[in-house]
This record gives structure tokens, C-alpha cells and sequence, in this order.
């Protein structure tokens, strides 16, 4: 599977309690389960109006099907090619 990073703008996102995130995730990983194995939820980071979410999904069409189905907006879609962390400087 691709990985993707995922740009949500809701604003005031930043603001909800506890409650209502775990209310969110719920209704994705119910969106999910129906969109089957071919797409899965990494983790979200989480900013004053804007989501950042990291999705495994065969294709980026499962991305938009998801945020349509969800009612989360996935304003900005982008294919993460590779990536890199503090071990990637380390020579072996």
C-alpha cells in the first residue's frame, strides 16, 4: 500500500474535548471497516483548524471515498514517496 499525508481544514479542530475527538475517530474507523482492507488510518496530528492525518491506502481514490463517506474534508491529498528521521544521517 501507498502512504499518504492527509491536510483536513476544520477549523477550531483544535478546540474539541476529548469526547468529541474520540466521536470522530469512531465515525472513521466506521467509515473504514466499511471501505474494507485496502485503506487504513496511521494517526492524526491535530493543530488549532487543521487535521494532519497519515492513511495507508492502495490508491488515493480510497482517500477522497473516505473524506466523502466521513464528512472529513481531505483538502489536501499527498503521496509520501519516502521518508526520513534522525537514523537516516547515520552511516552503516
Amino acid at each position: 500500500m501507498k502512504k499518504y499525508l492527509i491536510e483536513r481544514e476544520i477549523p477550531r479542530v483544535g478546540t474539541l474535548e476529548r469526547e468529541q475527538l474520540r466521536e470522530a475517530a469512531a465515525k472513521s474507523n466506521y467509515v473504514l471497516r466499511q471501505l474494507g482492507p485496502d485503506i487504513q488510518w496511521v494517526e492524526s496530528f491535530v493543530s488549532a483548524d487543521k487535521l494532519f492525518c497519515v492513511y495507508l491506502a492502495e490508491d488515493e481514490a480510497l482517500i477522497h471515498q473516505h473524506a466523502q463517506i466521513s464528512g472529513f474534508p481531505a483538502t489536501t491529498v499527498t503521496e509520501i514517496s519516502k521518508t526520513i528521521d534522525p537514523t537516516t544521517a547515520v552511516h552503516s
